[in-house]
């Protein structure tokens, strides 16, 4: 699944191209790419006919289009597969929807396997921020100017649980996805086992920290593209896959000390990491 870099990637192709555009045309080819809009395909269409983006936003793996009645916003999910393409698509056997811009620019949301949609949906105040009703019980991100990194530590360190789990709870702290995840305790040599509330206060702001590094650098080469479905709005792949540190890399030696990148099964899937500059957690002791 698309985590915070590629979904920023998303949409600030979206924010140059699309903001302050008008719809003109919209036709939906799949029922299930408007599932999470209650009104339905018909209704979705009729109220975004006419309108005008006015800006876009994100909180976490969320992205929505801002429009120009203020009150309700386009949600888009990209789900695993989700693509928000500009131009002339050349396959449209995955083309879920389809819009066309005031300008002549064709939008399209193609998705292979329709995990993702879109839906139209009020705006709430939420902390200070405007965010869509399904968006509003998400956490703010650690690229997010408001984050409030030692208010997440307090939260972490509170945790009887794993802090690789803890990382992926998206109501903890949003956008971090498995291979983040992993990148960042592998930064922090903490290993994903490890029970948070165990973890001393230095530690978690660590990999906190860590994260941030990690999707800051990802975001710098366009994502973490492994094939063709995590793209940006021109269809082009991100590169950070070459830059991955221990994500993927099983039985590959450990850039740092050598040893042999492990993989375990966690939360039905896998977590990579140097069993020497990650030792699993053991019993009664604090870092």
């Amino acid at each position: 699944m698309p985590e915070l870099p590629e979904v920023e990637v998303v949409r600030r192709g979206l924010q140059a191209h699309v903001a302050g555009k008008a719809i003109t045309a919209v036709r939906v080819n799949h029922p299930r790419a408007v599932r999470r809009h209650l009104g339905g395909a018909a209704d979705l269409t009729a109220r975004l006919l006419g309108e005008r983006s006015t800006g876009t936003d994100r909180r976490g793996k969320y992205l929505w289009l801002n429009l120009s009645g203020g009150d309700d916003a386009l949600v888009v999910h990209l789900g695993m597969s989700g693509q928000m393409l500009l131009g002339e698509v050349p396959n449209t056997d995955h083309l879920r929807i389809a819009v066309l811009l005031d300008d002549g620019t064709p939008l399209s949301f193609v998705d292979q396997r329709t995990f993702g949609g879109w839906q139209l949906a009020d705006l709430v105040t939420v902390d200070g921020s405007r965010v869509p009703v399904p968006v509003a019980h998400i956490a703010r991100d650690p690229l997010d100017p408001l984050f409030e990194r030692d208010a997440v530590v307090d939260v972490l360190r509170r945790k009887h649980s794993e802090i690789k789990r803890q990382l992926l709870d998206q109501t903890v702290v949003s956008g971090i996805g498995n291979i983040y995840a992993d990148e960042a305790l592998w930064r922090a040599k903490i290993n994903g086992a490890r029970i948070a509330e165990k973890l001393t206060r230095r530690r978690p702001g660590e990999l906190l920290d860590a994260a941030a590094e990690v999707m800051r650098e990802a975001l710098g080469q366009g994502g973490t593209s492994f094939d063709s479905l995590y793209v940006n709005v021109n269809g082009q792949s991100g590169y950070f896959d070459r830059s991955l540190n221990v994500y993927g890399r099983e039985d590959r030696n450990c850039r740092r000390c050598g040893s042999v990148i492990r993989r375990d099964r966690f939360m039905n899937r896998s977590s990579f990491y140097c069993p020497t500059c990650q030792p699993p957690p053991r019993r009664r002791v604090r870092e």
